[in-house]
């Protein structure tokens, strides 16, 4: 119970400073105010908004705005703990992209962020057994948004990918919590092998651009992947790895917590 009514408070504080933030912009630029209207000011809470922002998003000539209204719906009434995410990844954006200066941004304009949100819903529905619709949502977000995450994978909250365009994330892959992911990013597999072929990436984890990480192997928690960098075997916690194939080239201070300090460097000495 305390922790749905903390969940509740976080939602509506958050809500209030993006609809605060929607009439300071609808001041400074007046041409945008359809578009602000449409995207934040004609909901009524978080939950109305997020569900907008998914159908509008799918929006094509095969499912009507209402129809996917509905799926979206239903989804979020259903699970509560999409919202909860939707919440958790907004702050990520804010408090790890010096880009983002307004919570409002990644409703806007951010693909990363709305590409997630609406992986959410595929994966709601994936679990349900609707696969075929599933498969349809990844569709429409992969042709819309360049991020191609299939359903079934496992994402938690607090993510933050960006840029995003090129990101891959496979069937079996599962990425735990405040994880951040930069642009081009695959978490493949190595070929045509079958099962559960994909990568686990634990909490904290940094992915640079351009990694790519195949196989059903294990990413530690806080671990950093550098740019560019092919990791085709399991890397401990707390270990930076680069190169192709990647190898150990150092460590991560304990009070790190790489996806949020967003540093790059490959080690401790400031390279």
């Amino acid at each position: 119970m305390e922790q749905n009514l903390n969940s509740f408070k976080k939602t509506h504080k958050i809500w209030s400073k993006i609809v605060e933030e929607t009439q300071t912009i609808k001041k400074k630029e007046p041409l945008l105010n359809s578009f602000l209207n449409k995207k934040i000011n004609e909901h009524n809470s978080f939950h109305d908004c997020l569900s907008h922002l998914i159908a509008d998003n799918l929006n094509s000539n095969f499912l009507s705005y209402n129809e996917l209204r509905k799926i979206t719906d239903f989804a979020l009434d259903n699970e509560n703990e999409i919202v909860v995410s939707c919440i958790e990844d907004v702050l990520a954006n804010f408090d790890r992209d010096p880009a983002c200066t307004h919570f409002v941004n990644p409703f806007l304009y951010y693909k990363g962020f709305q590409a997630l949100q609406c992986y959410r819903i595929a994966h709601f529905y994936s679990r349900k057994g609707q696969v075929d619709l599933a498969f349809f949502i990844q569709m429409l977000v992969s042709n819309k948004f360049s991020v191609d995450i299939h359903p079934s994978a496992s994402i938690g909250k607090g993510i933050l990918m960006d840029h995003a365009h090129g990101i891959v994330i496979g069937e079996t892959a599962k990425v735990g919590n405040n994880v951040s992911l930069l642009h081009s990013v695959t978490l493949g597999g190595t070929g045509k092998e079958e099962g559960d072929r994909h990568p686990k990436i634990g909490n904290g984890v940094l992915l640079g651009a351009g990694a790519k990480v195949l196989g059903n192997i294990t990413i530690g928690n806080c671990a950093k992947i550098a740019s560019g960098s092919v990791v085709l075997i399991d890397v401990p916690d707390r270990k930076t790895v680069a190169g192709i194939p990647a190898k150990i080239v150092g460590d991560v201070p304990n009070e790190i917590l790489p996806s949020k300090s967003m540093d790059h460097k490959l080690n401790n000495n400031g390279n």
